[in-house]
């Protein structure tokens, strides 16, 4: 539950924060005032409170299902803070002419209670529904002692008044401990899940991702997918990949922080649902690395680190898979340059107009097997022409052209990413 659930009513949360225990009036002493009891019916209405609290607890037990396997904790525990929270409230009474009669104690202890609750794993609507069996039982109690000591209608209806503002008072307190707890445990949860991914994208021993996924209460799948992309899409990605995704928006591994890119960390995303996922972002600025086993999380997020640094053009969804190519190429820069100048080298004495033209012919006519028809339709030229040309490329690199392992740095030099399957190779001119 997020610190801003409706459930966590500002008034409660105040009630027990915020108002100082020692001066604050509530509404239950401000309804006490005018009300006289005799210390004959206190000392009787007090001598009941242990059958009172026991037989509330009895009704909590059989009419709240989720207290029924909870028997020995609540007459344990919630009956001896029943006690206490009813002699509290017979101290107000008794001092109904006193309006500053403290009542911050017990709205501290129905605050606790809220809190323990939740973290028993009991929902709020059980503990509002033990709070309205508890005030029947305990109000039919306290009614039928009061009688039997002789109280007047008139003192019973104010004294009805005060049992269920002060009831209510302390129900708000135990909502606002339950929502405070939820809240808590919400994002004690959300730093160990945000830990679990930072731990596996930075590649840490299967030991620690293990003990950090158990600790998250986070099933570790068979599995991942990383993906990054900016803080601002992550709202929109979240909406379509599994709700048990991981995702880290700080201190993510290799990435400046200035750039505000979060990493997501993918569960069970088979290749259906990947290539789907890739349509369905298309025009988002994401990244995907490849689908890896869990505890190899940290080289797909190398990968995804690699695509986003690698990719060109307009800022969409980018599946590094089908860019393995343009990946390794471009994995070190430096050395591909080396290889450039140093495969290329025969043109180097060519005027740029030529270079060009005789680079991109080289290219295609790689690319295409040396079938010059092709290559003449993608460089919108005769046939013929493509021929010359590749006779001056013969003259330039001599036999490189046939030798397998200078045409591969050719290839690498010249970009070609990709070369379809020919039907029969046509001779090179």
């Amino acid at each position: 539950m997020s610190p801003d659930s409706p459930l966590k009513a500002p008034s409660a949360a105040a009630a027990v924060t915020d108002a100082p225990a020692a001066t604050s009036v509530s509404s239950a002493t401000e309804r006490a005032a005018g009300l006289t009891m005799s210390p004959e019916v206190l000392a009787r209405l007090k001598g009941a409170l242990p059958a009172v609290a026991s037989h509330a607890v009895e009704a909590i037990i059989e009419e709240v299902p989720s207290y029924a396997s909870a028997r020995d904790y609540l007459v344990g525990n919630i009956e001896a803070a029943v006690q206490v929270a009813l002699g509290s409230f017979l101290s107000i009474a008794a001092r109904s002419d006193d309006p500053s009669t403290p009542l911050g104690p017990a709205r501290e202890a129905s605050y606790n209670l809220g809190r323990g609750e939740a973290r028993s794993g009991r929902s709020l609507d059980a503990l509002l529904s033990a709070y309205r069996i508890g005030a029947r039982v305990s109000w039919r109690g306290l009614s039928e002692e009061s009688v039997r000591a002789g109280m007047s209608a008139e003192l019973l209806a104010r004294f009805a008044e005060l049992v269920f503002a002060y009831i209510d008072e302390l129900s708000a307190a135990s909502v606002a401990g339950h929502a405070d707890e939820l809240a808590t445990a919400e994002r004690v949860q959300q730093r160990q899940l945000e830990r679990l991914a930072l731990e596996m994208l930075r590649g840490a021993s299967d030991e620690l991702v293990t003990r950090r996924a158990e600790r998250a209460g986070w099933d570790l799948p068979r599995s991942v997918t990383v993906l990054l992309a900016p803080d601002s899409e992550l709202h929109h990605i979240r909406s379509l990949v599994d709700g048990r995704s991981l995702v880290l928006t700080e201190d993510v591994p290799g990435v400046d922080a200035r750039d505000d890119v979060a990493a997501l960390i993918v569960p069970r995303l088979t290749p259906t649902a990947r290539r789907r996922l890739v349509q369905a972002l298309d025009g988002h600025d994401v990244v995907f690395g490849p689908t890896r086993p869990w505890h190899e999380a940290a080289t797909s997020h190398q990968r995804a680190l690699r695509g986003r640094a690698t990719r060109t053009g307009r800022r969409t969804a980018y599946d590094t898979d089908a860019h393995l190519a343009e990946i390794v190429l471009s994995a070190d820069p430096i050395a591909l340059a080396d290889l450039r100048a140093q495969a290329l080298a025969p043109l180097d004495d060519s005027t740029p107009a030529s270079r060009e033209r005789l680079e991109e012919t080289l290219r295609l006519w790689l690319l295409h097997r040396g079938r010059r028809e092709p290559v003449a339709e993608a460089l919108f030229v005769h046939p013929q022409t493509v021929r010359y040309r590749v006779g001056q490329l013969r003259e330039l690199f001599g036999d490189a052209l046939d030798d397998p392992m200078r045409v591969a740095d050719l290839v690498i030099a010249l970009g070609v990413t990709q070369a379809p399957v020919a039907e029969a190779s046509e001779a090179p001119a």
